[in-house]
């Protein structure tokens, strides 16, 4: 019988080391004869590095020392500085400086540079005996110094990666050639399908991180390696990323020493996973190539330690030139939507660098002046909020310096919340503004209206002069839009690079929280508390109502007791040592500061002590004629609040729409939620619970009163993997909503072109800013003509212009002066038009009753299973007239409420469910036909048959609101004869 005769040593170890040799051009070197133990060092190359490299230094060393002397004295000031810091930085001895590598010269310009670099050694050995009779697979020497140790291990002979883990874990960490800081940068273990890297052995504490590419593609991809048909699948190792390139890279750009500033004796060694690493170079070689023509967008999970990338890949953009020599950017701005800047990423910039003054941070005292000062300086790093650029066009920017022709990388954190309005136009007009000391600003006075219109069109989309690069773990349809790359396919658009969060989880760096979660619903039933049956509006009476149960004491206080059973029962605190946390996550700020009240009472009620609460929301509320703010009631400063809920004095923490993003906290195992949660809020609403602990294996729960866990499970879908934009924005959906606003017959052009024409010029007299209010009356006065429910169309439809225009810009630089000019004026017109219809000043409270309230459990997940779709499109607003809210009796709105509990349908959905299924209807060719050739009366019969493939048509876009209607006779026929006459008319008019 035959048998697989392959062994780890004589073969898996010798392909390596056979690339190491042909393809990367490494020196084979004998560990018998060329490695000395007690150094760590293979002396003879070391000494013939220096000997070729430094012949003068050299001369004058040999006739004071010898060479036991010399090379004691290097491994002693590699002990006491670090291996790290005296490659980049070279060692002293004798008052002589000694370089132990050259750099990779960033230009071809230095003909000596050059040569130094090319002097480099590297080298390889194998079975190297450290210890004793104890050996070390593989290690690689960067001019007679260790760099990298390997502990391979052969699958198909039965052992793993996890074989090689366990036995580098007892190796002698003090050993010379592991000695941290000073032995070798990293150790890594590697069998034929997974890499796994340390930087530290500590025994059984050492930590492992996974070093692996990913395995599969869109809904697979996972943890793990993609299957290599010609060899083991880890071979990226030793042939990408140990190459001599790939090795320069991760000394000069990735690996540094981090000192905790609190206890200085405590450093780590931090290195790039293989995600951070691929980010990084993957940019830096598509913008060597492309400079800054394309935007980038980084769709890295929670847990793939995206501020480390941000500062790596900061600090290699700052030197990176392209073939002709030529730096790519001049400037990089770190831009956060944090008022106070990650220290984090500043202390990680500045640890890379290994010098001061390479960034310049803008804090909470700098003011958009500093910000336009240091854009004007020679600062490389500029680290600020995006709410200073936003600032910036109120300064005296234009006094501050040429910026125009500079140019600059963009890196945005967490891109999603601030890149798709206004803050991002900011970004790009401060980079493109003009200089008025190089005598540009005589030229704009002269250029038309016209073409200064188009700059700005220009200004606000994407510019030649800046790249941004956006990171995020959950970008929307837009953020796809604005920075993604285009589809292969041509028509969508993706991720430049993805980390999923379905490979985070199975990488152990944060956890699944859907696989522990308990859904509970709300039902009540409703009766009036006073005689008469008065007529309210539908969608005020709804909302009051939902609001009037939501807030109600006997709700609230029913809620907490479930919560507090389940923190309890579930000894929440007892989790992470005693240390575990839980959050309260409101509908809004008077519900806070109800649950507040409601748990004070239960615990002085159940004589309880040691449970503290925190309350956080913005601003001020008035509950029951009581003024309340977070900082009263907490008894503390907001700015504390995060200390104070870190420390052991409070376990519960109770928010209405604050620290549900970039809120991280590891405490954090529990998650009750009283609010209802859709999309991306969703997902990083609950993602508050998935940080790891180390050193305890933490569980997290969510109990959720208001979402189904289907609709859980489909918010998360599209981020579990890599996410993709399914269709694009394009000029053409402009057109349709410019005519739109023609067909309201409120603009004159000649007016709107009059308007443009003041505002574009430099400067304005008093007379002519009149000129321009009576301009804008003008338009106003066309409005007023309408009825207040018609003022309330055309708001909705220019605010539906604008807001589809603004992105349009953005996203497609798209160029039209007409559009651009209709903007501008319709900008200013729309503040003007104040429309408040009546009918909501009413009370709810005295008018009802709550007859009974019951929290029913209806689900235990244990299991998440993610649907396939991983796709997005974008919710292009829609501003098609709203029909007019029906009068209803009381009596009907609170049927209608009740009916809808018990079919599990949310309160919430009305207009926006009942405009998709009429726009349906319309776009429906049957019906098209029919009404060509029937009355409004037969036309019913047509409508009536084709209701239920609009409605089926519609299910994947709200399956909620369309799924009931589908298993609803009823209420399918009301909503029908809401729209017969409507669809009928509008289809006649065609």
């Amino acid at each position: 019988m035959a048998h697989l005769n392959i062994n780890e040593r004589y073969d898996f170890q010798q392909w390596i080391l056979d690339d190491f040799e042909k393809l990367n051009g490494f020196r084979r070197r004998n560990q018998k004869e060329h490695y000395e133990p007690r150094l760590a060092m293979d002396v003879d190359l070391l000494w013939t590095f220096l000997l070729t490299t430094q012949e003068k230094t050299m001369a004058k060393l040999v006739k004071k020392l010898s060479q036991d002397t010399i090379l004691n004295i290097i491994n002693q000031e590699i002990i006491k500085n670090g291996l790290l810091f005296s490659l980049k930085q070279g060692i002293y001895l004798e008052n002589e400086k000694l370089d132990l590598m050259y750099r990779t010269p960033a230009t071809s310009f230095n003909e000596k540079a050059n040569k130094l670099f090319s002097l480099n050694i590297f080298s390889v050995m194998e079975e190297v005996n450290y210890e004793n009779e104890d050996r070390i697979d593989l290690v690689v020497f960067l001019n007679g110094l260790a760099l990298f140790a390997i502990e391979l291990k052969y699958n198909p002979n039965g052992q793993t990666v996890e074989d090689a883990i366990k036995q580098l874990k007892g190796r002698n960490p003090k050993n010379r050639l592991f000695q941290f800081d000073s032995g070798v940068l990293a150790s890594f273990a590697v069998d034929t399908q997974e890499v796994f890297v340390t930087t530290q052995l500590k025994r059984q504490d050492t930590y492992f991180l996974p070093f692996n590419i990913g395995k599969g593609e869109g809904i697979d991809l996972g943890a793990g390696n993609p299957h290599n048909d010609e060899g083991p699948d880890t071979v990226y190792l030793w042939q990408e990323v140990l190459t001599k390139e790939g090795i320069f890279q991760l000394i000069e750009r990735f690996i540094f020493l981090k000192v905790d500033e609190k206890n200085p004796k405590k450093k780590d060694i931090i290195f790039p996973r293989y995600q951070q690493r691929r980010a990084v170079t993957r940019v830096l070689d598509d913008m060597k190539g492309n400079h800054t023509e394309s935007n980038y967008l980084i769709q890295h999970s929670a847990g793939s330690g995206k501020t480390m990338t941000i500062a790596w890949l900061a600090h290699s953009l700052v030197s990176l030139h392209d073939n002709n020599n030529k730096a790519v950017v001049d400037t990089v701005l770190i831009v956060t939507d944090r008022i106070v800047v990650d220290r984090q990423l500043q202390d990680a910039v500045r640890a890379i660098s290994h010098q001061s003054g390479v960034i310049k941070v803008m804090d909470d005292k700098s003011t958009s002046t500093d910000l336009a000062d240091a854009l004007a300086s020679n600062t490389k790093i500029i680290a600020t909020t995006i709410h200073k650029f936003a600032q910036i066009n109120k300064s005296n920017w234009m006094t501050a310096g040429d910026t125009k022709d500079k140019k600059y990388a963009v890196l945005i954190d967490e891109a999603h919340s601030s890149t798709t309005g206004s803050y991002m136009s900011a970004v790009s007009q401060v980079l493109t503004e003009t200089d008025v000391d190089n005598g540009t600003i005589e030229e704009l006075q002269e250029v038309s209206v016209g073409d200064a219109i188009e700059q700005e069109i220009a200004r606000t989309g994407k510019q030649d002069n800046i790249s941004i690069i956006a990171f995020t773990a959950t970008p929307k349809a837009t953020t796809l839009q604005l920075f993604g790359s285009t589809c292969s396919d041509g028509i969508g658009r993706e991720p430049f690079d993805v980390y999923s969060m379905k490979q985070a989880i199975e990488e152990g760096f944060i956890l699944d929280i859907l696989n522990n979660y308990v859904t509970y619903e709300t039902y009540y039933k409703l009766n009036k508390a006073i005689e008469d049956d008065p007529e309210l509006k539908s969608t005020v009476a709804k909302r009051k109502i939902a609001k009037f149960v939501e807030l109600s004491d006997e709700n609230i206080n029913g809620k907490v007791e479930i919560i507090m059973d389940h923190f309890i029962t579930h000894d929440i605190m007892a989790e992470i040592g005693g240390n575990g946390k839980a959050m309260i996550v409101t509908s809004g700020r008077e519900a806070a500061v109800k649950y507040e009240q409601a748990l004070t009472r239960y615990f002085k009620e159940h004589h309880i002590t040691s449970i503290g609460t925190i309350v956080a929301f913005s601003g001020k509320v008035e509950v029951d004629g009581v003024e309340y703010l977070e900082p009263a009631m907490n008894r503390f400063r907001e700015e504390v609040l995060k200390d104070k809920f870190d420390s052991e004095d409070y376990q519960v923490l109770i928010v209405a729409n604050k620290y549900q993003t970039g809120f991280d906290q590891p405490k954090l195992v529990a998650m009750y939620v009283d609010k209802k949660l859709n999309s991306v809020a969703a997902v990083q609403t609950l993602s508050r619970l998935n940080r790891i602990v180390k050193g305890y294996n933490k569980k997290t729960f969510i109990l959720d009163f208001k979402n189904s866990y289907e609709d859980i499970n489909k918010a998360f879908a599209p981020y579990y993997r890599a996410t993709i934009l399914s269709d694009t924005i394009s000029p053409s959906d402009i057109f349709e909503l410019d005519k739109k606003i023609g067909d309201l017959n409120i603009l004159d052009m000649e007016i709107v072109h009059e308007f443009n024409q003041y505002l574009y010029q430099e400067k304005r007299s008093s007379r002519e800013k009149q000129k321009m209010t009576a301009l804008l009356n003008k338009g106003y006065e066309q409005v007023q003509k309408f009825d207040e429910k018609e003022q309330l169309k055309i708001k909705r439809t220019i605010r539906g212009f604008l807001r589809v225009y603004t992105f349009l810009i953005q996203a497609t630089a798209y160029q039209n002066e007409v559009l651009h000019e209709k903007f501008n004026y319709l900008q200013s017109l729309v503040k003007m038009i104040d429309v408040r219809l009546g009918g909501d000043d009413f009370t709810i409270a005295d008018k009802i009753v709550v007859d009974y309230m019951k929290h029913k459990q209806t689900g235990v997940f244990r299991v998440a299973e993610m649907p396939a779709e991983n796709s997005l499109k974008l919710n292009k607003p829609s501003i098609s007239d709203i029909t007019e809210n029906q009068e209803k009796k009381l009596s009907e709105i609170i049927d209608e409420i009740n009916e809808q509990l018990n079919l599990n349908i949310d309160d919430a959905i009305g207009v926006t469910g009942a405009v998709a299924i009429r726009e349906l209807m319309k776009k429906n060719e049957k019906l098209r036909e029919s009404v060509k050739v029937n009355s409004r009366e037969d036309f019913r019969f047509t409508f009536d048959d084709e209701i239920d493939n609009a409605l089926t048509d519609g299910y994947m876009q709200n399956q909620d609101f369309f799924g009931v209607l589908l298993n609803n006779g009823s209420f399918k026929k009301r909503i029908a004869q809401v729209f017969v006459d409507d669809v009928y008319k509008s289809l006649q008019d065609k």
